[in-house]
């Protein structure tokens, strides 16, 4: 496995006990995580400056709605390439979920295996990025 990214994972999911779960589970497997319970909270954040090699973004929420972060996140020039997993719970595949069909989604209830295999394709992206970056590699 490569090891985890200087940068964060981020979670954006309104659900206390997912939230912190994922939160552990990433943390044991060596992923600095930065975990937020709205939408809102979470784009203020990255406009910020936060960076995460990945955002797995929940599509129901109050205040801000996963749909509205990903449509603000398109808007802006320097969050628009920060990779989005949509991780729903959503059973049928609805006009607005089709849209993001250039999004990879993860259907919760997900197995431990999948959103890990998932969060370490992306790590393993990072690394290769961060290794192109520098002079001499």
């Amino acid at each position: 496995m490569t090891p985890a990214p200087a940068r964060p994972v981020m979670i954006v999911d309104d659900d206390d006990d997912l939230r912190d779960a994922l939160t552990d589970i990433l943390s044991v497997q060596g992923y600095v995580v930065a975990a937020f319970s709205d939408a809102r909270t979470a784009l203020a954040a990255l406009e910020s400056g936060l960076t995460p090699f990945l955002v797995l973004l929940d599509l129901m929420m109050p205040r801000m709605s996963g749909w509205e972060f990903r449509a603000a996140q398109m808007k802006n020039p320097s969050l628009e390439r920060i990779p989005v997993v949509i991780v729903t719970a959503a059973n049928t595949w609805s006009d607005e979920i089709c849209s993001l069909s250039d999004l990879e989604i993860l259907r919760k209830p997900f197995a431990l295996e999948s959103l890990l295999s998932v969060v370490s394709r992306y790590a393993d992206a990072e690394e290769e990025r961060a290794k192109a970056a520098k002079p001499g590699t």
